[in-house]
C-alpha cells in the first residue's frame, strides 16, 4: 500500500541525487509514511486470513470481523421479494355447480355421478329409431360340451344360417372333434328389419391343430373355405444327466410333466427308480411332436425311454395297439406286476384256515372276502378269457378267468354277471356286481386264485409274461426304434 506525499511529512528513502523533499532519480517509493518521520507498513497484513486456523488469534478475530462486515453489507444491500399478486376463482355454487357438474369427471368413490342429463331445447329433435352399425364383428367361445349351431346362434346368428354354416364345417370335421374353447371370429352384416337376425356374413375359427376353416357368405349362399397349416411332425428328444432328482432334472430339461411321469413309469416296469438309478446315469426321452407353422406346438405320447447307465443301457420303444414297452435290442415286452384289487372295499376274511360263519366249525378259506356296498362293481385283476360264467353251487353267481402263466382267477356270490363264457377281458374291466348269492351272510366278493391248480393267497400272487416280435412285426419295430434314435438331442 503505498501514500502520496504530504505537505510537512519528510519521506524516508534511500540516500540518492537530489535535495531533501523531492525524488530523485531511481528512488523507491516507501511502503508508508507517517508523520513526524514515523513509517507504516501495511504490506505485511492478511486482510482474508484463513478461518479454520490460528483459531483464537488475533489475526482469526480480525478474518472473522471482515467476513461479518462482508455479509451483513451483502444482506443490507440485497433487493427485496415481495408475494405476486394472483386472482382465484370463488368456488361455484347453486345452479353454476349444477351447470359445470355434467362437464366434470367425478371418481367412483363419491358415486361417479357425473353426466347427468340436461334438459332437452329447441336444438334437439327426437329420433324416431336409433341407427343401426351396418356391420358388427364380435368373437364367441365355444364352451364345454357346446354345439357349434348353438354357440352361433347365441351369438346372435340367425337359425338358418347357424345351420348351414354347421352343416358346411360338418364337411371338413367332425363337429364333436371340435375342441373346448375355441375362439369363433364372427361377422354379421346389415339387417333389414329390426325384428329378425342379422346375416352371417362371415365365420372364421381353427377347427384342428393343422386345419383353418372359414365360411364367406357369396350372395345368399355360404361357402367353406379350407386354409390348411402346415405341421412339422419330428419328434422331440430330450436328454440330460439325472443328479440328485430324476424328475426335477428331466423337468429342468424341458420335458412337461406329464411325459415325465410316463417316462418313469415306464422305466418303473423294469427297475427300481429309488435303487437302481444313479445320479451318474443320462435319461433319454423322446416323444411325438407336432410344430404348426403359425408357432403352436403339441407334445404326444412318449415313444421311447432310455437310461443310460454306463455299462448297460435301458432302451424301452411303446409299441402295438396296447401301447405296450418293448426292448429295443432283444425285440421283446415283459410284464411284471401284482393283481389288482377287484373291488372297492375292506378285507372282511383272509386265506387260511377260519371258523365258517355258516357251518359253525374250522375250515380253509381259499380266498379273500372283501365286504362292498351291494351293487358295487366287480373287475377284472388282470388281462384273462372268461372260463367260466353262471351259477356255481355255494359260490352263486360265479366268474372264473384264466390267465397267462397257469393263473386263473374266481370271483363269487356276485348279485349280476356281466361278461360270458369266453369273452376276452382286460385288467379294470367290469364282470359284475357284488351280491350275496350262494352260501353267504350278507352282500361280499369272495376272490379266488388258482395257480396250476391250486389255490394260492390272492395278495402273492406276481403276474408276468413275456412276447418276443418276428417276422414284418421285427422289421417294422426296428425300422420304428431307428427313426427315433435318429432323432436329434435337444
Amino acid at each position: 500500500m503505498f501514500l502520496r506525499e504530504a505537505p510537512g511529512l519528510e519521506l524516508a528513502g534511500a540516500a540518492g541525487a537530489g535535495s531533501a523533499g523531492s525524488l530523485g532519480a531511481g528512488a523507491a517509493i516507501p511502503a508508508a509514511v507517517a508523520p513526524r518521520g514515523r513509517r507504516i507498513d501495511l504490506s505485511h497484513i492478511d486482510w482474508v486470513p484463513d478461518l479454520g486456523a490460528e483459531i483464537g488469534s488475533l489475526t482469526w478475530w480480525r478474518g472473522l470481523a471482515t467476513c461479518t462486515l462482508l455479509c451483513a453489507a451483502a444482506v443490507l444491500s440485497g433487493p427485496r421479494f415481495a408475494p405476486i399478486p394472483g386472482y382465484v376463482a370463488p368456488p361455484l355454487r347453486g345452479a353454476a355447480w349444477d351447470e359445470a357438474r355434467p362437464l366434470a369427471i367425478a371418481p367412483l368413490g363419491l358415486g361417479g355421478t357425473t353426466g347427468k342429463r340436461l334438459a332437452a331445447n329447441d336444438m334437439v329433435r327426437p329420433l324416431a329409431e336409433t341407427p343401426e352399425r351396418p356391420i358388427i364383428e364380435l368373437t364367441a367361445t365355444l364352451g364345454d360340451g357346446d354345439r357349434l349351431g348353438s354357440a352361433l346362434q347365441r351369438a346372435g346368428v340367425g337359425r338358418d344360417d347357424a345351420a348351414k354354416a354347421a352343416s358346411l364345417v360338418s364337411q371338413a370335421v367332425a363337429l364333436g372333434d371340435i375342441p373346448s374353447g375355441t375362439m369363433l371370429d364372427l361377422t354379421l352384416g346389415r339387417r333389414a328389419d329390426k325384428r329378425v337376425a342379422r346375416p352371417l356374413e362371415r365365420l372364421a375359427f381353427r377347427a384342428k391343430f393343422d386345419l383353418n376353416l372359414a365360411v364367406n357368405r357369396a350372395g345368399d349362399t355360404l361357402t367353406l373355405e379350407r386354409h390348411p397349416i402346415a405341421i412339422d411332425h419330428t419328434p422331440l428328444r430330450i436328454t440330460g444327466r439325472v443328479g440328485s432328482s430324476l424328475y426335477r432334472s428331466a423337468r429342468a430339461a424341458g420335458a412337461p410333466a406329464r411325459l415325465v411321469e410316463a417316462y418313469i413309469k415306464a422305466l418303473a416296469s423294469r427297475m427300481s427308480i429309488g435303487r437302481d438309478v444313479r445320479a451318474d446315469d443320462r435319461f433319454d426321452i423322446i416323444a411325438d411332436q407336432a410344430r404348426a407353422a403359425t408357432g403352436e406346438v403339441q407334445v404326444g405320447q412318449l415313444q421311447l425311454a432310455g437310461l443310460d447307465q454306463g455299462r448297460r443301457r435301458v432302451e424301452l420303444v411303446r409299441w402295438g395297439e396296447g401301447g405296450q414297452w418293448w426292448d429295443a435290442k432283444e425285440a421283446e415286452s415283459r410284464r411284471r406286476g401284482t393283481m389288482g384289487m377287484p373291488v372297492a372295499g375292506h378285507v372282511t376274511s383272509t386265506f387260511g384256515m377260519r371258523m365258517h360263519p355258516l357251518l359253525g366249525f374250522r375250515r380253509m378259506h381259499a380266498g379273500m372276502d372283501i365286504g362292498a356296498r351291494y351293487g358295487s362293481p366287480i373287475y377284472a385283476a388282470s388281462d384273462g378269457v372268461v372260463a367260466q360264467a353262471g351259477r356255481a353251487g355255494g359260490y352263486g353267481n360265479f366268474v372264473k378267468l384264466s390267465h397267462p402263466g397257469g393263473i386263473a382267477t374266481g370271483y363269487g356270490h356276485m348279485s349280476r354277471i356281466a361278461v360270458r363264457r369266453g369273452q376276452r377281458v382286460t385288467r379294470g374291466e367290469v364282470i359284475g356286481y357284488v351280491g350275496s348269492t350262494g352260501l353267504s351272510t350278507g352282500p361280499h366278493l369272495h376272490w379266488e386264485v388258482w395257480k396250476n391248480g391250486v389255490s394260492v393267497n390272492p395278495r402273492s400272487v406276481s403276474l408276468s409274461s413275456v412276447a418276443v416280435l418276428s417276422g414284418k412285426a421285427l422289421r417294422e419295430f426296428k425300422a420304428k426304434v431307428a427313426n427315433l434314435l435318429a432323432t436329434p438331442k435337444k
